[in-house]
C-alpha cells in the first residue's frame, strides 16, 4: 500500500509542478485535464499521509510496549496502539477505493433526456414526475439545471424532455439513473381503480467540450423556427427556436427554451456534441468486457432498471435487487440513498476487478 501511495505522490509531484508552467495554461484542453487529476490525487496523498502517521503510531507505541520500563507508558502505548489500528482498517479501505482507476467522465456534467415510453398519457405524466424528482435532487445537491427542450404530453407531464445539470461531479452520480423505469399505479384516466403499468426511459449523456468533439459544421443544417408552446407574446413571433440537422448520423437535435436564438444555438449544439460523444464511448464500452459485464451501469438504454409501485409504496431498484418502501420521499427528489447503493456495489465490482493490482 505505501509504494502505492508513493507512485500516486510522485505524480501529484509532478502534475503540481506542471500546472503553473506557462505552455501548460495556454493549453486550455491540457490545463483543465491536468486540474482534474491534481483534485483526484491530492485526496489520495491527504488520505496518504493519515496512514503514514498511523503506521509511525503503531511502531512507536509497539517500540514502547517492547521496551516495558515503565508502567504507565505501556498502558498509554497499548490503548493508542488499539485506536490506531482501528483507524488503520478503515483508511485502508478508503485508499483501496479511491486507487481504482476514475471514469475520466465522471467529472462531466451532463444531459438527461427522459422520454414517455409504453402507457400514453399515463406514461407522459410519469415522465413528468421523474422529471421533478431530478429537479429537487440536483438542486437539494446545488447543481443548476437548466431544460433545453420539451414536447408536453395531452394530460400534463411530458412526451419528451431534455435538460442539462452542470456541477461536480454530475455524470458520476446520474449515470446509474440511465435506464428504463417503470411505474405501477391506477392513472387519474381510470375509472375503475385499476393499477396499470407505464414507462419511461432516461437518457443521461456526459457533456462534451468541444475539444472531446470535432463538430464540423459544414455537417450541421441549421433550422431557424418560430417556438411553440406556452409563453411571453416574443415566443411564437420570433424565429429563435432551434433544429440541428446532423447529416452524416441523421440525428436531429431541437431547442427553443431560450428567447435567444443564440442560446438556443449553443445549448442545441451542446446536446448534438453529447449525442456523439456518447455513440464514441458506447463503441469503447462494447470493446471493453469489463464494462459490458457490469449489472450497475451498464448504459444499456433498454434495460429495465426500477420500479415505482404506488400501491405497495414501494420502490425497487432491480440491479441490486434493492427494495425500499418510501416512494412519496424518494419520487420527492430522495434519491441519494439508492444511488449511494448502486455507487457501492459498482466500486465492490471494480475493487474485485484491480484486486490483484492493488
Amino acid at each position: 500500500m505505501i509504494e502505492k501511495i508513493q507512485i500516486v505522490k510522485q505524480r501529484f509531484d509532478e502534475v503540481n509542478d506542471l500546472i503553473i508552467q506557462p505552455d501548460i495554461i495556454s493549453d486550455q484542453k491540457r490545463y483543465v485535464q491536468l486540474n482534474k487529476e491534481y483534485k483526484d490525487l491530492k485526496q489520495i496523498v491527504d488520505k496518504g499521509e493519515i496512514y503514514s502517521r498511523l503506521l509511525e503510531n503503531i511502531a512507536e507505541a509497539e517500540e514502547i510496549i517492547a521496551d516495558g520500563s515503565d508502567e504507565e507508558m505501556i498502558e498509554m502505548a497499548k490503548m493508542e496502539l488499539e485506536d490506531a489500528k482501528s483507524k488503520l482498517a478503515t483508511i485502508e479501505e478508503d485508499i483501496k477505493f479511491m486507487l481504482i482507476p476514475k471514469d475520466p467522465d465522471d467529472s462531466k456534467n451532463v444531459v438527461v433526456e427522459v422520454r414517455a415510453g409504453t402507457g400514453g398519457d399515463e406514461a407522459s405524466i410519469f415522465a413528468g414526475d421523474l422529471h421533478r424528482m431530478y429537479t429537487k435532487y440536483c438542486e437539494g445537491r446545488g447543481w443548476k439545471v437548466d431544460i433545453v427542450d420539451f414536447n408536453e404530453g395531452t394530460s400534463g407531464g411530458f412526451k419528451e424532455i431534455i435538460f442539462e445539470v452542470s456541477g461536480e461531479d454530475v455524470y458520476g452520480t446520474m449515470k446509474f439513473e440511465a435506464g428504463v423505469h417503470r411505474v405501477q399505479r391506477v392513472p387519474q384516466t381510470e375509472t375503475q381503480g385499476r393499477v396499470h403499468t407505464s414507462a419511461a426511459t432516461v437518457i443521461v449523456l456526459p457533456e462534451a467540450e468541444e475539444f472531446d468533439v470535432e463538430l464540423d459544421m459544414s455537417d450541421v443544417r441549421i433550422e431557424r423556427t418560430t417556438s411553440t408552446g406556452p409563453g411571453g407574446q416574443s415566443v411564437n413571433t420570433t424565429y429563435s427556436a432551434i433544429k440541428l440537422h446532423h447529416e452524416p448520423t441523421g440525428m436531429i437535435v431541437s431547442c427553443q427554451d431560450q428567447k435567444s436564438s443564440h442560446k438556443n444555438l449553443e445549448k442545441a449544439l451542446k446536446v448534438l456534441r453529447s449525442r456523439l460523444y456518447e455513440m464514441e464511448l458506447a463503441k469503447k464500452q462494447a470493446a471493453d468486457s469489463e464494462k459490458r459485464k457490469s449489472m450497475v451501469s451498464s448504459g444499456d438504454r433498454s434495460a429495465k432498471i426500477r420500479t415505482y409501485n404506488y400501491p405497495q409504496g414501494r420502490v425497487t431498484d432491480h440491479r441490486i435487487g434493492l427494495t425500499l418502501y418510501d416512494l412519496s420521499n424518494i419520487i420527492n427528489g430522495d434519491i441519494q440513498k439508492i444511488i449511494d447503493e448502486l455507487m457501492l456495489a459498482e466500486n465492490t465490482e471494480l475493487l474485485k476487478a484491480n484486486s490483484d493490482e492493488l
